[in-house]
């Protein structure tokens, strides 16, 4: 039989256990014993250890062997402190260890004399091995069984060891123990079963669970209620609550009660599903059965609402729970689900009151909460903020955690601050915070994002050379970064080193090699990636196909589009809605429009809503053919489907209508646009907007926007205006003036709506000379001021008091070709109230019913407060 020697110092390697040798020390003392055959040497030296003469051992001559403890061992089994000392002696020896087989003998003497500390001791010297060596473990167990049927001692040993097994999480040898024991006819302790049902939990190996549950009634072991509080959390942790919630009542039926843990695993897991309502009946159910609720009953509640970001529900939880139970505190972890909540949501002032309040209370912050601070903070951009959360962690007794700090790095990087993220960086190394490849990865997502390649470059390169290996995520990150940059050439090599390292089976990079390829073009070169693929064995998924279907679309290719489409079909690959948008948009480009009606009959039939994407490839189709009849069609179907239309679908029509010439239907759209809900998702406009152009150079502005052009694929005019309305809106009408002007460089044109846009904002602010000769160039321009024009111009000279000059104004309309509204009656209406010229609102009341304007409410709303002065009130409404 294989051989193997253990130890309880780190002095003899692992592999040395396996390997037959007999290592003696020779003892030279006075007395010689080598006349003495083994049987003599083995009585004399039980003789001493039974008297306990352990001294006059060490003036024995004789060699330690195994075989030589093996044969005491045997001889005093049942005198379990002789053996011990024994063991202990052969063990200080510098050139000799115990055999595995010796371990096990003694256990087994150990536990028959109910030393079950020493026991414990020996077997975790022999677990300790197991956990560098698998192997070793299924070995240990077969001695121990040898042992066990030489001695015919009790199985107790095989019950610690299941137990010690579970203890240090190797359930693959726990669960081998536990099946063995059944084999042999023993039955595991209720409590060993326990720890290995938790062990199995916290490893998330939830079938397992049910199977050793099932084999424990099987074998006879009756469970209590802290196995069944064990086997509810596993069927919640599983998302089989449903389940859990019958089992409850199955161990009712056996006449268990289930207790306060049981309970709350019940209610953690509808939690965590979202299901409040049925927490709520477990909650019913705890108050019927005459179960206390505790401070955590309520942290599980308070987790529910936050998870739905419902978190002033979640402190209402808490608050009620003080009020209706004094004798309940609030913890550590009530307060962290409280603070985490109103972190998520950005609510930081609420997060702040909150953490100010536990700290009143006496309670200490710990790490779980500092980290969600630092995360809210980033998250709202407030990074000096969430840098003071990280230095104040030292006066709380606290260590920033590597978490921390990638959350910090992670938060900069979003926004572009590549130098601060690189900053803390240098301080995790600092602090003794190793800077793992999460760190890395992040930050190479930070340059890439800003397209600074050569800087993600010399960071990889730094990560290499620091003896950090690159991952699929890093590669990937670095690879989209290149293609974005347009470097081809360095995105092959890249991917030639990423299949060198064996990154075969992860789809991801794969999948990011194609996005690249298409999206320049290389079609061919994407062919091969994707046989390369197929050929290593890695199976492309959804996004594969849908990659290289929207690059042949792209291409024209719509042949091999439609080829992917089978294969997708043939392989049983879901099609999702993302292949239908892209062979609509390749329809289009072919000008193959007939196919457009069969391709969304093909949807319906397959149960595929349409998304906004869907929505904006057929508008953009139909403006492109000239066919706004369909195109206004598909926009009001999106609209009562629930879809809002973005920037992008709104720029396409009011495109459309300018090239058709349809002037005053594209302002309208436009002013649409202004809504800034349906904004491009770039924080450029935010930007643009909070800068002061009088301390910054305006070209920097202008460059800002060309890369929005860029980025949204909008007409430039569409994007200027919005930018122009954008800084009126803000009140910053001299930047928009100063904007305009530096346009007109550039050769941008002004249209209808950006002269309109300046000369309500230079009206409202009072500047109605200026805002008159807009009026006068944009007619020199050729073009033609509408009614929402001149309704500002009036609006501004009855603001600034000249009521006489807008009545002029309203006068000379018709001549102009305008005719007024009941926005232009209203404002003169109202700038007469505001001047007491009740004879001359009631004209204008009166020539609105005669060329059959309909009053709104603010006509007679200003009407009734010109005229309420003098008494007039009947008249008014006449």
């Amino acid at each position: 039989m294989l051989r193997y020697t253990l130890h309880t110092t780190a002095t003899v390697p692992l592999c040395s256990l396996f390997h037959h040798r007999v290592l003696i020390h020779q003892w030279k003392q006075p007395l010689d014993l080598s006349h003495l055959t083994r049987t003599e040497l083995v009585d004399r030296i039980c003789r001493l250890l039974v008297l306990r003469r352990f001294n006059a051992i060490d003036t024995l001559s004789f060699d330690f062997s195994d075989n030589l403890l093996n044969q005491v061992l045997i001889k005093l089994k049942l005198n379990p402190n002789a053996c011990l000392h024994f063991f202990n002696l052969a063990s200080k020896q510098q050139k000799f260890r115990p055999h595995a087989k010796s371990y096990c003998r003694l256990v087994h003497i150990l536990s028959r004399a109910r030393m079950f500390d020493e026991t414990r001791a020996r077997l975790r010297v022999l677990v300790g091995f197991s956990e560098e060596d698998g192997g070793l473990g299924l070995r240990i167990w077969h001695d121990l069984v040898l042992v066990y049927r030489e001695f015919g001692f009790s199985p107790t040993v095989f019950d610690i060891l299941l137990k010690m097994y579970a203890e240090k999480g190797l359930t693959k040898n726990a669960l081998y123990v536990f099946d063995e024991m059944c084999k042999l006819g023993r039955v595991p302790s209720l409590q060993s079963c326990n720890g290995l049902l938790s062990c199995l939990v916290r490893k998330g190996e939830f079938y397992s669970v049910f199977v050793v549950y099932d084999q424990m009634n099987k074998i006879g072991i009756v469970p209590d209620v802290c196995t069944c509080s064990i086997v509810v959390n596993a069927y919640c942790k599983d998302g089989k609550v449903g389940r859990a919630a019958e089992f409850v009542r199955e161990i009712e039926d056996i006449g268990l009660e289930p207790n306060l843990v049981t309970y709350h695993s019940l209610i953690n897991g509808y939690v965590g599903m979202g299901d409040l309502r049925s927490a709520n009946g477990v909650l019913r159910l705890m108050n019927d059965r005459g179960v206390l609720t505790n401070v955590v009953t309520y942290t599980l509640f308070a987790k529910g609402y936050c998870k739905q970001g419902k978190v002033e529900e979640a402190e209402k939880v808490l608050r009620d729970m003080k009020e209706e139970n004094p004798s309940l505190v609030l913890d550590e972890q009530a307060y962290g689900v409280l603070i985490d909540g109103f972190c998520r949501i950005g609510k930081m002032n609420c997060a702040v009151r909150i953490h100010d309040e536990m700290l009143k209370t006496g309670l200490k912050v710990n790490l779980f909460i500092c980290n969600s601070m630092i995360n809210g903070y980033c998250k709202l951009g407030q990074f000096d903020e969430a840098a003071r959360v990280v230095t104040s962690m030292s006066k709380w007794k606290l260590r920033p955690d590597s978490y921390s700090y990638n959350t910090l790095v992670d938060g900069y990087c979003r926004e572009g601050y590549t130098t601060q993220a690189l900053e803390f960086c240098d301080k995790m190394v600092r602090d003794g915070i190793d800077v793992s490849i999460v760190t890395y990865n992040t930050l190479l997502k930070g340059f890439c994002r800003t397209n600074d390649i050569d800087k993600a470059l010399q960071l990889w390169h730094l990560m290499i050379k620091r003896g950090l290996t690159p991952n699929e995520v890093g590669y990937g990150t670095l690879l989209d970064g290149l293609f974005k940059v347009g470097d081809f050439e360095g995105a092959l090599l890249l991917w030639k080193q990423f299949l060198a390292r064996g990154f075969i089976k992860p789809v991801i990079g794969f999948n990011t090699m194609l996005n690249g390829l298409c999206k320049m073009g290389k079609m061919a070169e994407a062919e091969q990636v994707f046989d390369k693929m197929i050929k290593l064995g890695c199976p492309p998924d959804k996004i594969t196909y849908n990659t290289l279907a929207d690059g042949y679309c792209k291409d024209g290719n719509l042949e091999r589009a439609l080829k992917i489409k089978d294969t997708m079909e043939r392989e049983s690959v879901p099609l999702s809605i993302e292949i239908y948008n892209s062979l609509i948009t390749g329809y289009f480009r072919s000008r193959k429009l007939s196919r457009i009606t069969k391709l969304l009959n093909e949807m319906q039939n397959r149960a595929l809503i349409p998304n906004i994407v869907t929505y904006g490839a057929l508008i953009s189709g139909w403006c492109r053919e000239g066919m706004l009849d369909k195109a206004f069609t598909t926009y009001f179907e999106m609209k009562e489907k629930g879809l809002a239309p973005n920037v992008l679908i709104c720029s396409t029509i009011v495109s459309a209508l300018y090239r058709l010439g349809m002037t005053d239907e594209a302002n309208m759209m436009l002013q649409k646009i202004m809504d800034f809900d349906v904004l491009p998702g770039d924080k450029s406009f935010e930007e643009f907007f909070e800068w002061d152009m009088r301390n910054v150079n305006v070209q920097k502005f202008s460059n800002l926007l060309d890369g929005v052009v860029e980025a949204t694929l909008l007409p430039n005019n569409v994007v200027y205006n919005v930018a122009i309305a954008g800084l009126c809106k803000h009140g910053k009408v001299d930047d928009a003036k100063r904007f305009m002007s530096s346009l007109l460089q550039k050769g941008f044109t002004p249209d209808n709506f950006t002269y309109c846009t300046l000369i309500h904002a230079l009206s409202a602010s009072g500047e109605v000379n200026e805002a008159f000769r807009l009026r006068d160039e944009m007619q020199k321009k050729g073009i033609v001021p509408d009614v929402a024009t001149y309704n500002a111009l009036i609006n501004g000279l009855c603001k600034s008091g000249n009521l006489d000059r807008a009545l002029r104004l309203f006068h000379k309309l018709r001549s102009k070709g305008v005719v007024p509204n009941v926005i232009t009656y209203n404002t003169l209406m109202d700038g007469c109230s505001k001047n007491g010229s009740t004879c001359e609102a009631q004209k204008l009341k009166e020539k609105m019913v005669q060329e059959c304007i309909a009053p709104s409410v603010f006509t007679y709303s200003g009407l009734i407060n010109c005229v309420n002065k003098n008494g007039e009130v009947r008249e008014a409404v006449m």
